[in-house]
């Protein structure tokens, strides 16, 4: 079996933008992609998002950002993403879906599908988080006679209509969510573990820089990954403004639990509610390393970087502080450096042996 030097898992911001620099790099490698069309994550979000919900997307390495400012961002972007893998001819191979990374003979790892394996010298982790949405366990749950989803699967706000509907979750996606609901539903009800903290201030690059410092360090004690807008806080936008007139944005606090006809809260009330809607967030879909045994004893995987400290082979892209476009950008390039390191540290012996 033929060894790469490295294997890019995943196709999305961060997979595309770290072959295009192994790439210019000459690094020989694939990347493998779970989804059956380009375009990552995005060609899985719900129609109502809109490129103008998204404010714009960040250029890929190379390229210009997507010229449309309207339009469903599930069907820009992935013909973004489709035209950039096609115009730099990235070696893109779909669908493939990676079952674990392993050890090899000879210092190698071997990341295996189904029954296809590559032998490669290097790993680049891209996978992102959409495949991993997180569901709390409550009281009750099972015993709800109404609708429970999570973002990953949100239709669109018009199922919501008429309907009395409670929406979990402190993040973006639950303020963006109640927006989009509020205006059509018979009732909504907020409800988030903590006081959401709202943003009073703009939001500078130099408030981002700060916000993805603290995520970094997060990343760097090995603990596990915190979203950037858990630390720079949320805002409205223009479109959300029906919503806050409604009231959608009162926050009250997480009930104590499930019953059949709504949630009980912590006062003894019943809130009936028709659907519940978990906007509870999304957890990096890294499964397919655990036979590395990256994680620390904090249950996050420590990087110096992108480049795992227990096993430099391995860089991981699209995770804590590069889960987003720009930085996702960023980081392809560092992972790129990162496997050229380990690639130039595994050469030397061989080539001290020869001389």
């Amino acid at each position: 079996m033929d060894v790469l030097d490295s294997v890019v898992i995943g196709a999305g911001q961060a997979g595309l933008s770290t072959s295009y620099h192994l790439q210019r790099r000459g690094i020989e490698h694939v990347v493998l992609d779970a989804d059956g069309a380009p375009g990552g994550a995005w060609q899985h979000r719900w129609d109502s998002l809109s490129m103008h919900d998204v404010h714009g997307i960040a250029a890929l390495p190379d390229a210009e950002p997507p010229r449309e400012q309207e339009g469903r961002a599930n069907d820009v972007v992935p013909a973004y993403f489709a035209d950039y893998e096609r115009s730099h001819a990235l070696p893109v191979l779909r669908p493939v879906r990676v079952d674990a990374v392993v050890d090899a003979a000879d210092g190698l790892l071997e990341a295996q599908a189904g029954e296809r394996s590559w032998l490669t010298r290097t790993v680049v982790n891209a996978t992102g988080t959409w495949s991993q949405p997180f569901v709390p366990s409550y009281p009750g749950a099972a015993t709800f006679r109404g609708r429970q989803l999570h973002t990953h699967d949100y239709p669109g706000p018009a199922v919501f209509g008429g309907r009395r509907v409670v929406v979990v979750g402190g993040g973006a996606s639950a303020v963006q969510l109640l927006g989009e609901i509020a205006p059509v539903a018979a009732a909504t009800l907020w409800v988030t573990r903590r006081e959401p903290v709202w943003r009073t201030d703009d939001f500078t690059p130099e408030v981002g820089r700060q916000a993805v410092a603290l995520v970094e360090e997060r990343v760097r004690r090995g603990l596990p990954p915190a979203s950037v807008v858990s630390v720079t806080g949320l805002a409205l936008r223009e479109q959300e403004r029906e919503a806050e007139r409604l009231g959608a944005y009162t926050r009250h606090p997480m009930f104590v639990a499930i019953e059949p006809d709504g949630v009980r809260m912590p006062d003894g009330e019943l809130w009936p509610a028709d659907v519940i809607l978990w906007a509870t967030g999304f957890r990096p879909a890294i499964g397919h390393l655990a036979p590395l045994h990256l994680r620390s004893a904090y249950g996050g995987i420590q990087l110096d970087g992108t480049t795992a400290i227990v096993d430099r082979r391995v860089q991981l892209v699209g995770y804590g502080p590069s889960a987003s476009t720009i930085g996702a950008n960023r980081a392809g390039r560092v992972a790129a450096r990162g496997v050229a390191a380990w690639l130039d540290r595994d050469a030397q012996p061989s080539m001290a042996s020869s001389a």
